[in-house]
């Protein structure tokens, strides 16, 4: 069932394009800054459409990705959350892309405001899926030293997997402070990132 929900979305997304078309500007708003103004457009054929010919092409990527990785045996210990997170990424690009639209409408919010809730799930099952992922050349943590140690890519993802998820309730605050939501959304991402970039060289060296 999980495997279905992104064709589903997409599927929509399309068929959303085609019938409110009429109702769009020539030039479509399609980039907001960090203070959720207004600082970027596009054609309205591209308004509607990028997002979902992006999200079509990254599902086929994912589908795909799989079948060429030389640890391609490993994605099945971790198949049902790597479908729900693909489900996750496609209904998190088609959020944005229906606040586009109500923005293109006439609709005012704050966006990295109304954004902090879908980073906060996305962040959430990305360490869902962190926590979870098997040595593989795709998905996860991707140091040289992870994919040249079982034992480090083990060690990596369960801290990985924790920082993501707590990444994702310190974005959920945006909500309450709109004019930090930028920030409570980079700075938890940057520090993880680094984090666990450090943290697999680290016990690496221990495991030599």
């Amino acid at each position: 069932m999980i495997k279905n929900i992104p064709i589903v979305i997409i599927s929509l997304s399309f068929i959303f394009a085609i019938f409110i078309s009429p109702l769009m500007p020539p030039m479509m708003a399609s980039h907001w800054g960090i203070n959720g103004e207004v600082n970027g457009y596009m054609s309205k054929f591209w308004g509607l459409y990028f997002m979902p010919i992006l999200s079509l092409s990254l599902y086929f990527l994912f589908l795909f990705l799989p079948k060429f990785d030389p640890y391609k045996k490993n994605f099945k210990e971790f198949e049902t959350h790597y479908h729900n997170f693909i489900a996750i990424i496609i209904a998190f690009l088609f959020y944005i892309y229906a606040l586009t639209i109500f923005w293109n409408l006439g609709y005012r919010f704050n966006m990295i405001q109304v954004l902090s809730p879908a980073f906060t799930i996305l962040f959430y099952f990305a360490g869902v899926l962190t926590s979870n992922a098997r040595q593989n050349w795709f998905v996860g943590i991707r140091t040289p030293w992870t994919l040249s140690n079982k034992v480090v890519w083990q060690k990596t993802h369960a801290i990985g997997g924790k920082l993501f998820k707590l990444t994702a309730l310190i974005t959920l605050f945006g909500v309450i402070i709109p004019q930090y939501a930028f920030y409570l959304l980079i700075i938890p991402i940057l520090f993880t990132t680094i984090f666990v970039f450090i943290y697999s060289y680290s016990v690496f060296r221990g495991q030599a």
